[in-house]
């Protein structure tokens, strides 16, 4: 997969990706990260990229032109699914993550200040949102996007099935996890886990993912929450 960041702000991208599962996965060739920098294609000979909003308003909007002069030189083709980060947008989930794994490139741009020209969306095919809060530009929510669509593209994690047992792959928390020693200052791994009976184990990491899920997050519980309900009757 290829991803291509458009951003007025192309040093915040240096760390993230030159390390860990993201950066191997650029050294074995399975993932191609690009960074862009907007005001590289403004016609203002300050490189300005922005300016005050038409009918008034707090703060500076980013402009169309550099950003649509971007994406064209970036994505001549429109071969790339095309994506603005943005709280208006449709909230990230796995299941998008999923989705959005499935195309071969794509394009995050990057909103910052007061939001986009609204007539850069002529030359976009949809809008993402990682939450229902505000952060100071579209950059950290661009990473995050990419990592968790990095997770479901065949040969970015080490184990395939590592992405489908994780929180939210079934719409549950993730269940507990131990390593050694088996007893950490008085705090022993459960027993299960070290009993070697599989069946044993999976229901019991079924159970403790309905508990954490119905502590922490009780409305992704749905059908679950009726099964869980029922079972302690």
């Amino acid at each position: 997969m290829r991803i291509d960041f458009l951003t007025l702000f192309p040093e915040m991208f240096s760390g993230p990706f030159s390390a860990s599962m993201l950066h191997r996965a650029q050294e074995a060739g399975v993932l191609e990260i690009h960074i862009h920098d907007i005001r590289s294609w403004s016609d203002n000979k300050h490189n300005k990229a922005d300016d005050y909003p038409f009918g008034g308003g707090a703060g500076l909007v980013m402009m169309a032109q550099p950003i649509v002069d971007a994406i064209a030189a970036v994505d001549p083709k429109h071969e790339a699914h095309r994506l603005l980060m943005t709280p208006r947008g449709k909230l990230l989930s796995t299941q998008r993550a999923r989705e959005l794994a499935a195309f071969d490139r794509l394009l995050l741009l990057c909103g910052h200040y007061e939001g986009v020209d609204e007539r850069v969306m002529a030359y976009m095919d949809g809008e993402v949102s990682i939450g229902d809060y505000i952060l100071t530009g579209g950059e950290l929510p661009a990473m995050v996007v990419a990592d968790c669509v990095s997770r479901f593209v065949p040969g970015v994690l080490g184990r395939e099935e590592s992405a489908q047992d994780e929180s939210f792959s079934k719409s549950l928390l993730e269940y507990p996890q131990y390593t050694r020693p088996a007893d950490f200052r008085g705090q022993p791994v459960p027993k299960v886990l070290l009993s070697g009976h599989a069946a044993n184990i999976a229901a019991w990491r079924q159970e403790q993912a309905l508990i954490k899920t119905r502590q922490n997050r009780p409305e992704l519980l749905g059908t679950f929450g009726k099964y869980y309900e029922n079972k302690g009757k």
